[in-house]
């Protein structure tokens, strides 16, 4: 069984909520990714935070990034998957949420991120189709 450990990028960082949007951009540009958790001051996922996010959310309507908090931008539930759990679990999870890229959690700890690119690598090209057939009917 391959688990989300194994596919995962590990030491992903988290934009916490009091920091700023233009503080998550600065670090999406730093580390050359294009999503960040969104970690609390309990050191908890509340969500993860887009490229596309701080463009329609934050710049496009005209608001401040630089003043703009980060944890503004939380969903209402975060989705993470377990470091221990089935790559096939992974799947339903990203499936459900309708996310490209979810947070790998160890006992509520951040250790990495998965984005969809890792999950075609692990698994069948038919059943990453399915998902893809999911995130691209939005």
């Amino acid at each position: 069984m391959t688990t989300a450990r194994e596919i995962m990028t590990a030491g992903a960082d988290c934009v916490r909520t009091d920091q700023t949007a233009a503080d998550a951009a600065r670090l999406m540009t730093d580390r050359g990714v294009g999503a960040l958790p969104i970690c609390g001051k309990d050191d908890k996922i509340k969500g993860v935070l887009t490229d596309r996010d701080l463009v329609v959310k934050v710049l496009g309507p005209g608001r401040d990034a630089g003043t703009f908090p980060a944890g503004d931008l939380n969903q209402e539930e975060a989705a993470t998957v377990g470091a221990d759990d089935a790559v096939e679990d992974v799947l339903a999870t990203m499936t459900r949420y309708k996310v490209r890229r979810l947070p790998v959690i160890d006992q509520q700890r951040l250790v990495g991120m998965i984005s969809l690119a890792d999950v075609a690598r692990a698994l069948p090209e038919s059943q990453v189709g399915d998902l893809v057939e999911v995130l691209s009917s939005e």
